[in-house]
């Protein structure tokens, strides 16, 4: 969407402090030994005390109020009463909702207690990325070279792009134009950011794999060569200056 009214700009406000503040509290509230159901339903009654509703499950059916995913799952991770949480462990949670007609998305990847796995890296690797890719958004940047820039600090890192995920316009729907903002290259990808816009421009960095692929739940992607991904996500205005992080409050940069 674009933003053409002080109404408009309220109205994503709201929606993006629901999920900002849903995201943030979940991390903080996770835990060795809670099922990732329990941490699901956690952030749904935060949710609900915005008033929001959960994107994926009013939009899409998904069978949980945010996607959960752990370890080896690189995104849309189902929440389940099977699934417990264990120190170390590398979580992704990525909650999207409407509030009032208007939709707003963030997310991120943390180790739960002591980083006895060494994800730190990718983490923050992951984090550097997007917080160099959102200052570097201005009207008339093209998509395309906010890709090269994505996938080139990757590289630098030791690290690779998931080429079949993106960021995407949001707004009055959860996906809407420009669709498709690849954290790679695309050359015959002529757009350009427009101000006043309004993206969900999120991370998808991989330690070996280049794809992800759905496995036999319908939901859950995982690399094609395996290894780990993490992923970061704000919502936010691009302008002629430093686009404006409607989601900036869930922490993920701290």
């Amino acid at each position: 969407m674009s933003i053409s009214a002080e109404s408009d700009l309220t109205g994503m406000q709201n929606a993006s402090e629901a999920v900002a503040c849903t995201l943030k509290k979940m991390t903080a509230y996770a835990q060795p030994g809670m099922t990732t159901k329990e941490l699901d339903e956690y952030g749904a009654e935060i949710l609900a005390g915005f008033g929001a509703k959960s994107a994926p499950h009013s939009t899409y059916g998904f069978p949980g109020w945010t996607c959960i995913s752990v370890n080896n799952e690189f995104c849309h991770g189902v929440p389940s009463d099977k699934r417990k949480l264990k120190e170390g462990d590398l979580i992704n949670i990525d909650v999207s909702a409407e509030l009032n007609g208007f939709w707003a998305d963030n997310g991120g990847s943390f180790v739960l207690g002591k980083d006895i796995y060494q994800h730190e890296k990718l983490i923050n690797a992951s984090k550097e990325i997007l917080l160099k890719t959102i200052n570097s958004i201005r009207g008339g940047v093209k998509i395309a070279d906010i890709g090269h820039l994505m996938e080139t600090e990757a590289r630098k890192r030791g690290f690779k792009v998931i080429r079949n995920l993106a960021g995407h316009g949001i707004g009055r729907a959860l996906h809407e134009q420009p669709n498709e903002l690849l954290n790679f290259k695309n050359s015959s990808d002529q757009r350009r950011f427009r101000k006043n816009s309004v993206v969900a421009i999120e991370t998808f960095i991989s330690t070996t794999s280049s794809y992800a692929a759905q496995l036999s739940d319908g939901w859950t992607m995982v690399g094609e060569k395996g290894g780990f991904m993490a992923q970061h996500e704000h919502t936010i205005v691009v302008t002629d200056k430093a686009p404006l992080i409607l989601t900036k409050m869930n922490g993920i940069f701290k």
